[in-house]
């Protein structure tokens, strides 16, 4: 679920190997790998990496630019955003600028297209051309509905930018 620093990758290469052809696994994921880390990895496998779950969110846009991102288009391996609606953090009323930006710009596109706050976050995730799938980790029926509700949302470019901008408390180069 997170990398074994002392541990090499053809060491974890070789237990998922001898998993996968004991039929204990179908396919390999990895978690909170950096992409070095993921490459690695990769490198000592005879099989490809089907997944990385990176912590994806408006509140937590670094696989935009760290490169994992990039990487999963490159190699089609699946990301799966954890903590899509970054930790909650998003239904708070805490004092951090940030959330509080993109509750607003989150509300605003909410309003106009009669969905929840939480739809437009997971739709901004599901967006991504990586083709990013989001974790709902809730047992909360409400936020399950909301999460399917996604899919009736049609994000522009102009409003996904917004959403990242308010994130990042600045402009876009």
């Amino acid at each position: 679920h997170r990398p074994d620093f002392l541990g090499h990758p053809a060491e974890v290469a070789a237990v998922l190997t001898e998993m996968r052809e004991a039929g204990l696994i179908r396919e390999v994921g990895i978690s909170n790998y950096t992409i070095h880390q993921a490459r690695a990895l990769q490198a000592h496998l005879d099989f490809p990496i089907a997944t990385t779950q990176p912590e994806f969110s408006v509140l937590q846009t670094s696989p935009l630019t760290d490169g994992t991102l990039d990487w999963c288009m490159e190699t089609s391996v699946t990301p799966l955003a954890w903590s899509p609606l970054g930790g909650g953090r998003l239904f708070t009323e805490g004092n951090d600028p940030a959330v509080h930006r993109v509750q607003e710009v989150l509300d605003g596109i909410a309003a106009e297209q009669g969905v929840t706050r939480s739809a437009v976050a997971y739709a901004w995730i599901l967006r991504h051309p990586s083709n990013p799938v989001a974790i709902v980790g809730t047992q909360n029926p409400k936020r399950i509905e909301d999460a399917v509700s996604a899919f009736n949302v049609n994000l522009s470019r102009e409003e996904w930018n917004r959403i990242l901008v308010a994130s990042m408390g600045q402009p876009l180069p």
